[in-house]
């Protein structure tokens, strides 16, 4: 009962602390990272001790970490990151071994450490916090960036790096008798080559008829479930092996980057990656030796100051050669990865225990990574005020993809049916990048198998949906079902939460109509145009000319618009309704009593 009522006061005092400290945090710019590593060392018992156990804490939070990663490779197809490889194994490995070698070779000759221990920390050091580094991105807008998404491909390579640093520790430790021998070692790589294989085979051929039977079931707390247990599954068959969890949740995100339920997906896990990402940050300031910095506070500021000064003019040399950016644009590339990381903690335990580093190094360490964190975003801060941002160089013509990018959609339809087809189609052929949605599982598998469309299971009318698809970039929002309710929702919704965007909304009765046209939905009848080329064609087949029937629609057509104003002037007046209507209708008898003007066909040498 005891663990119980602490477990709900640490619960309290962390959710309390993220509503307190946080938003004051970003009203005073420093950023919400650092709100968290304030609040952190506050609730931490180094200062208040409101929590005792900060380990507990850092061990839950790094599910944070974990569904990062997931959402990172939900917007990474193969096909993308093959793309992507000389960034992240050609960038990525020589920032690993530039910076680790400086860094190595300042613990060598300024602080006297051995060979051994200076390449662990030197390449420990090296690498960068991915959440940190991320989040401080995002909150800039600077994902999209050339350099953000360069620092994406290191910080990207850095996670996977982790994985032999682990195993190099043991290597250099200089034990005479390693603990397990060398056939042990072959059945732990092959342990591992075999969940790496399972799980991008399960990935690929099982995962989607998984979300197929649930998505069926249409039991949404069902679906969130079974996208919690692919992401913490995943994670943990890695642990199970000695990967990185990161690395385990990264490629399941991205063996469903294809599939039609990404967006589904990156719906569910984002409540939850943004609390416990928060809570990952707040464990990092718990940690925090508050006895330690005071004891050697200046040994502590001059190592942090040291590692940043090492690591941006190194990473920023790397971004301008190999990476190819501008100068301030690597600087601020620099900036962005110059704290240390998360995995940088694990390696240094683990290099403590195989006794590599005494305590004293390795709290002094810990404490310098932690205070890197903390002084970035105020770094960053003054970068910003010395350096402004550039907007990247625009594509040139010939260069742009033939290919409409979903990610960067610039019209949203919502239902893939009859209607809804027609217009996907259309765009698809002019190269529109669009995105679609439908609520019917066939439709989605249908239309996915038969084409190459980029459409997603999911209803826009959850705003998670519409976020994960980068609905704020759009310019169009197509509503195209045949529940009516639907779209009047969906179109409210929409006008409340995107103002900016043009709503076209298909509408199947008049009571329908009034609405969109109060809403400003941009009301499509899903009938009329049909009923006029039906009504075209029999004019044409009673002798008409193709250009006089033409002409004849085209003043029909604008008979029944104005009729259409008109009758919704007066919506809310039944008799006035009624009196309109029957004056429009006793206008038709003479709407084609003067001959349509019509327009002479085009020759050849006008053309």
């Amino acid at each position: 009962m005891e663990s119980e009522s602490n477990l709900l006061q640490a619960s309290v005092v962390c959710l309390l602390t993220m509503v307190l400290l946080v938003p004051l945090a970003k009203r005073l710019q420093l950023g919400s990272v650092l709100g968290y590593l304030i609040g952190g060392v506050l609730i931490g018992p180094g200062v208040l001790g409101l929590i005792h156990q900060p380990a507990s804490v850092m061990r839950i939070s790094e599910f944070g970490v974990v569904m990062l990663m997931f959402i990172i490779g939900l917007e990474l197809s193969p096909k993308r990151l093959w793309l992507m490889r000389r960034a992240v194994f050609g960038v990525g490995l020589a920032q690993v071994l530039v910076c680790g070698a400086g860094i190595g070779a300042v613990a060598v000759m300024l602080f006297h450490q051995k060979w051994n221990s200076a390449v662990i920390l030197g390449l420990g050091l090296s690498l960068s916090s991915t959440a940190f580094a991320l989040q401080l991105l995002s909150e800039r807008n600077e994902v999209h960036t050339p350099h953000g998404r360069l620092a994406f491909s290191i910080l990207l390579f850095q996670d996977i790096a982790a994985i032999p640093l682990l195993a190099l520790v043991p290597l250099l430790s200089g034990a005479s008798q390693p603990e397990i021998g060398q056939m042990d070692s072959l059945l732990e790589l092959l342990k591992v080559v075999g969940c790496l294989a399972g799980l991008v085979i399960g990935g690929r051929y099982l995962l989607r008829y998984v979300f197929h039977f649930v998505a069926k079931s249409g039991l949404q707390d069902i679906f969130t479930a079974t996208a919690l247990l692919v992401v913490m599954g995943s994670a943990y068959l890695m642990e199970w092996v000695g990967v990185s969890m990161a690395l385990g949740a990264f490629l399941a995100g991205v063996l469903l980057a294809d599939s039609e339920y990404r967006h589904a997906l990156e719906a569910k896990i984002e409540p939850f990656k943004g609390m416990l990402l928060g809570l990952f940050f707040l464990g990092v300031g718990m940690s925090v030796n508050i006895g330690l910095l005071f004891n050697s506070f200046w040994t502590v500021l001059g190592l942090t100051f040291l590692l940043i000064l090492v690591k941006v003019p190194l990473v920023a040399l790397l971004g301008v050669i190999p990476g190819g950016l501008k100068p301030a644009a690597a600087l601020r590339m620099g900036t962005i990865l110059a704290s240390g990381g998360e995995f940088a903690f694990v390696i240094f335990s683990l290099a403590r225990a195989n006794k590599l580093f005494d305590r004293q190094v390795h709290d002094l360490l810990v404490l310098t990574i932690t205070l890197s964190m903390a002084l970035t975003p105020l770094v960053i801060m003054l970068m910003s005020r010395l350096i402004k941002p550039t907007k990247p160089a625009p594509i040139p013509v010939e260069e742009k993809p033939q290919v409409a990018d979903d990610d960067h959609p610039r019209v949203i339809i919502m239902g893939m049916g009859r209607v809804g087809r027609v217009v996907a189609r259309l765009l698809h052929a002019q190269h529109v990048p669009f995105v679609a949605f439908d609520t019917s599982v066939e439709t989605v598998e249908l239309t996915r198998n038969i084409s190459h469309l980029p459409i997603y299971y999911g209803n826009p009318l959850h705003l998670d949906i519409l976020r994960a698809a980068h609905a704020e970039e759009a310019q169009f929002f197509v509503i195209a079902t045949d529940d009516g309710q639907a779209n009047v929702e969906t179109a409210r919704l929409v006008r409340a939460r995107y103002p900016h965007m043009k709503v076209i909304t298909r509408s199947r009765d008049w009571e329908q109509l009034d609405i969109l046209l109060d809403l400003d939905a941009g009301p499509v009848r899903e009938t009329f145009h049909s009923s006029l080329e039906m009504g075209r064609q029999v004019l044409v087949g009673l002798g008409v000319s193709e250009q006089e029937a033409a002409a004849h629609i085209q003043r029909f057509r604008q008979h029944d618009e104005n009729m259409l104003r008109a009758m919704h002037k007066v919506a809310n007046d039944k008799s006035e309704r009624l009196k309109t209507a029957h004056a429009f209708y006793d206008d038709l008898e003479t709407l084609f009593s003067s001959p349509p003007k019509v327009e002479p066909p085009i020759t050849a040498k006008e053309v």
